[in-house]
């Protein structure tokens, strides 16, 4: 049977645009893969590949404005947020070149031998080593920085794994684009094209995780697409790495005393944050616990005129523009459940923001309101009011794991005096990032980041953004008793690569 067409969609009309490309077949998966995998050799110098991540963010910006349309055309995100999306990407590309440079990554530990230790300890010399071919599944909502070029294959070729990308349906013009101008980098380093292979349609997926070659995988998108490929990744003969990013519901507290200090600010806050990327992010805030009472009031009295003023958007694609309207109104219909502002169709292709309300009490235990503890990908948020402290921990204790959690405290509060610090304890455990009177939408690419977390947020303690996100594909190796001449020039006693390490217990620079 033929290969089905892929189509670049607008998302604005819901029309085809144009034939970009066929779903691979197996063999063309095969093919891919295997061509990755031969590729292993051209990324162990670690100058070259720091060099081809360096010319890959720079021939990514000399293409900017065709990129840039290409993408809006596809993802309706609009010129001034996509550009600022690329430039986040090729940022990134940029500090995983100084971390490649650099070379701490590596890990190096070197012990030598010691006859008076009890056991005694042989000559035994640590590193990290890259896994192999690494399967990347590409993020709807991010076109550039969770798919072709983002963090994932970023921080995967910073590690020396080449990479097989496997398209998202939503922007596929735009990642053929993107893989041209990343294939077009390598080459300019005598690096071959195969480095980065590049699949579409559901079953390359399939096809791609079950691949004997590919040696781990990481993903960004639904909870039942990403659990579906973690489960085949650990049930392959030999089980790899799943890095999957599956959903979050990013829980905000906000105490009574924040409430009374500055209601107004923290609802127009909240609007901005649950609107943005017409509610498409990852760590949109989706469960906010505000206190009954006035000073509660105040902040639904400001999130409803600033959420009213939200224009109409559009969503990625159809698809969720269809879940979206069946997840709000399924929400809507629970008992007690009021919509302040309705979130619904704004026309026949748009989406219109709004949030729910309902009594914390009937989150606190199981039953039909666990449907909003769960993500609604969209621009909605559930604003749960609680009459005590002790309702909302009930409704914190019952949260799964999480990207974020975010607390607002009043300034006596963020001095240390009252709850603050006992509700930063009961946050960190259910996310991976925990935030103070601040908003969880904006994942800033720096070394102390994390973006992760507990079952569902990930599959995996790791984090997809940050300088650490590259120890995902590396893997530990010792060297017990190997002679000189032998080791590879990393665990050399005379350091000729001058890489930081940790040289009989002592940490040199």
């Amino acid at each position: 049977m033929a290969a089905a067409p892929v189509w670049s969609v607008d998302p604005r009309t819901g029309k085809q645009r144009e034939q970009v490309a066929v779903e691979a077949t197996a063999q063309e998966v095969d093919a891919a893969v295997r061509a990755a995998h031969d590729t292993r050799g051209a990324l162990a110098d670690r100058a070259v590949r720091s060099a081809f991540l360096r010319t890959a963010a720079d021939r990514l910006e000399g293409v900017r404005d065709q990129l840039v349309e290409a993408a809006d055309a596809e993802t309706a995100l609009g010129p001034v947020r996509l550009t600022g999306e690329l430039a986040r990407t090729c940022y990134q590309l940029r500090a995983f070149a100084d971390i490649v440079d650099e070379g701490a990554f590596l890990d190096v530990i070197i012990n030598h031998p010691d006859d008076t230790a009890t056991p005694p300890i042989p000559d035994l010399r640590r590193y990290k080593v890259p896994l192999g071919v690494v399967a990347v599944y590409s993020a709807s909502n991010f076109p550039f920085a969770f798919s072709v070029a983002g963090g994932d294959t970023a921080s995967a070729l910073a590690a020396g794994c080449p990479v097989v990308v496997k398209a998202h349906p939503d922007h596929p013009a735009l990642s053929e684009l993107v893989a041209k101008v990343l294939r077009g980098a390598a080459g300019e380093h005598g690096i071959p094209a195969g480095v980065l292979g590049l699949v579409h349609g559901f079953e390359a997926g399939i096809e791609l995780i079950e691949h004997p070659l590919i040696a781990a995988a990481g993903f960004t998108g639904s909870v039942r697409g990403g659990r579906a490929l973690f489960d085949a990744a650990a049930a392959r003969p030999v089980p790899i790495p799943f890095h999957g990013e599956l959903g979050s519901l990013n829980p905000v507290v906000v105490t009574e005393a924040a409430a009374a200090e500055r209601a107004e600010a923290i609802g127009a806050g909240l609007a901005g944050s649950m609107t943005l990327g017409v509610g498409q992010f990852c760590v949109k805030p989706g469960l906010v616990l505000v206190p009954s009472g006035a000073a509660g009031d105040g902040l639904v009295k400001a999130l409803t005129d600033a959420v009213s003023d939200t224009e109409a958007g559009v969503l990625l694609d159809h698809r969720i523009r269809d879940n979206f309207l069946a997840g709000v109104a399924e929400r809507a219909e629970l008992p007690d459940v009021e919509s302040p502002v309705t979130p619904g169709a704004g026309g026949e292709h748009t989406v219109s923001a709004g949030f729910l309300t309902v009594p914390a009490s009937r989150l606190a235990e199981e039953g039909a309101y666990d449907l909003l503890l769960e993500e609604c990908f969209g621009p909605v948020t559930v604003v749960a009011r609680y009459e005590d402290e002790s309702e909302a921990t009930a409704v914190l204790s019952r949260l799964p794991g999480n990207l974020t959690a975010t607390v607002h405290l009043s300034s006596e509060e963020a001095a240390g005096e009252g709850r603050g610090a006992e509700l930063l304890a009961e946050l960190t455990p259910i996310a991976g990032r925990v935030l103070v009177n601040g908003w969880p939408t904006g994942v800033a690419v720096a070394p102390a980041q994390h973006h992760g977390g507990p079952y569902p947020a990930t599959t995996s303690t790791s984090t997809s953004v940050g300088g650490t996100a590259i120890e995902r594909w590396l893997r530990p190796v010792v060297y017990q008793n190997a002679p000189e001449a032998l080791l590879p020039p990393e665990l050399r006693d005379d350091n000729p690569l001058g890489l930081p390490r940790r040289f009989n217990g002592r940490l040199e620079r």
